[in-house]
């Protein structure tokens, strides 16, 4: 199937869903018919990429020398295809959390979440970098109304934040596309860069330094994250497309492609941005982790350890070896689906007991024991633990460091990891191994959430098992295909 159809699938569905109006059963019809075509057609084009191709599409010219078109390459597919299964899981879920919690302006809610699955899409699939841009900044506003869905104060603060962050720095990667464009007209992505030797380095400096302020601000990293923990206002539903599926994965992603289809490993390396850009990866990882441990809300708690494995990703993406892209786009998966698992986990606790607090949650396992033991799979996952998804992707971040010769920075991804497991396994110790008046030492008679929120957080705990124990869905295979086209060596 063409590109098109997996933007075009959720786009007429967000028009579908907005013309149902207040009629619930067929605003459901309609999310649920978009994300199973655009699964559908994602996973039609996976076995064609595996082999090599790359389909593709022409969308025209914006202006002349300026061509958007679609393409589909091997890091494309790892992004759209975690995006695609996810969003099938968030839809249940969601169907599940606006019911409980009693949610308002629910057309409104679906048509932007279809919205944004519609623009990331397109950013994965992007053949060049005016089309990525495009898209990067249709996420951003298809977001807005998410962010804003409460309409309190706080939420709409929160909004302008988000909007004066992320449209600032859509203006600094503007600046980078306008440059490139100069450099190499037609911006079309090529594995190991587009950038020949007539650029110079002041240049190629400018270039990554107008990359960090553009992407980084959608990747959170700091000091480019405050938007993000005031976000967590919106329904958690929006903060798990915030962290797993869309927004924050933009930014990670616009990396892959600045750094390996646009600028190239080796001019980054030759005026030492990757050695830079490592040290703010490493800086954010490492102050997000202690930021973590003091936040009481758990969702917020779970906002800066997106912040920290963020930068994982763009640590691995600036080492410039091979095994480290690998584990940077194994991890683009692995975290989409361990912290959805864990945002899950807290929408479904606040939904059935009012809970949103971490001191709050002594007992809590008895209560609702297969929301909590999802929760606890996926917190072993990030913290690296095997069998899960999290520990294969960390294995080969520290491999990554070593091949290029940073063993400091090999001390700070196993220690990051012990730094996750200080904020993230104490809720699982207080969840089961500690009672309280409020949740017992005994199983209330209602135990879980409803089945349509349940079974979407065990599917995707489940799944992050299956990820580490061997390369089931293939997407370690995937990021092999993309290290060594960028990289231009076997990792």
């Amino acid at each position: 199937m063409s590109p098109l159809v997996a933007v075009l699938a959720p786009l007429v569905g967000a028009v579908a869903i907005a013309l149902s109006g207040d009629r619930p059963r067929l605003r459901v019809v309609w999310t649920v018919v978009a994300a199973a075509v655009t699964v559908a057609t994602v996973t039609s084009m996976f076995p064609s990429v595996l082999a090599g191709e790359q389909p593709t599409t022409y969308l025209g010219a914006l202006v002349p020398g300026i061509d958007l078109g679609l393409e589909v390459d091997a890091a494309g597919m790892v992004f759209a295809i975690s995006a695609a299964v996810l969003w099938v899981l968030a839809s249940s879920y969601s169907f599940g959390y606006v019911k409980g919690a009693g949610e308002q302006h629910q057309t409104r809610f679906f048509t932007s979440f279809a919205t944004c699955v519609a623009a990331t899409m397109g950013l994965a699939f992007s053949a060049n970098l005016f089309t990525f841009f495009l898209f990067y900044e249709l996420l951003t506003l298809a977001t807005y109304p998410l962010v804003v869905h409460q309409q309190t104060p706080a939420a709409f603060a929160a909004g302008r934040r988000y909007l004066f962050t992320l449209l600032g720095g859509g203006t600094a990667f503007l600046a980078a596309v306008v440059i490139v464009n100069q450099q190499a007209p037609g911006t079309a992505f090529r594995p190991g860069g587009i950038l020949d030797a007539s650029t110079s380095d002041a240049l190629i400096v400018a270039l990554a330094a107008l990359s960090v302020l553009g992407l980084g601000t959608k990747a959170a990293v700091m000091p480019l994250h405050g938007w993000l923990p005031r976000a967590m206002v919106a329904p958690t539903p929006v903060s798990a497309l915030l962290h797993a599926v869309a927004v924050v994965k933009a930014g990670v992603f616009g990396f892959v492609r600045m750094f390996g289809y646009i600028i190239g490993p080796e001019r980054l390396h030759g005026v030492g941005a990757g050695v830079a850009v490592a040290f703010l990866a490493v800086t954010t990882i490492v102050a997000a982790s202690i930021i973590a441990f003091r936040q009481d809300q758990l969702k917020r708690r779970l906002a800066y350890s997106t912040i920290a494995h963020l930068s994982y990703i763009v640590l691995g993406l600036s080492l410039l070896s091979p095994a480290a892209w690998s584990g940077a786009l194994l991890h683009l998966a692995n975290h989409a689906v361990l912290k959805i698992t864990l945002f899950f986990a807290a929408g479904a606790i606040y939904v059935t007991t009012g809970v949103d607090r971490v001191s709050q949650m002594d007992g809590i396992g008895r209560r609702m024991p297969f929301t909590m033991a999802a929760f606890a799979l996926a917190a072993a996952g990030l913290v690296g633990l095997p069998p899960m998804g999290g520990f294969v992707s960390k294995w080969l971040l520290s491999s990554g460091t070593i091949d290029a010769g940073q063993p400091v920075l090999t001390v700070m991804v196993v220690g990051s990891g012990l730094l996750t497991a200080g904020y993230l396994l104490p809720v699982v110790h207080r969840a089961f191994l500690r009672t309280s008046d409020r949740f017992p030492q005994r199983f209330d008679a209602r135990t879980d959430a409803a089945a349509t929120m349940v079974a979407p957080l065990c599917i995707t705990a489940v799944l992050g098992v299956a990820m580490g124990l061997g390369d089931v869905f293939r997407l370690g295979e995937l990021a092999t295909a993309v290290s060594l086209a960028v990289m231009g060596a076997a990792p």
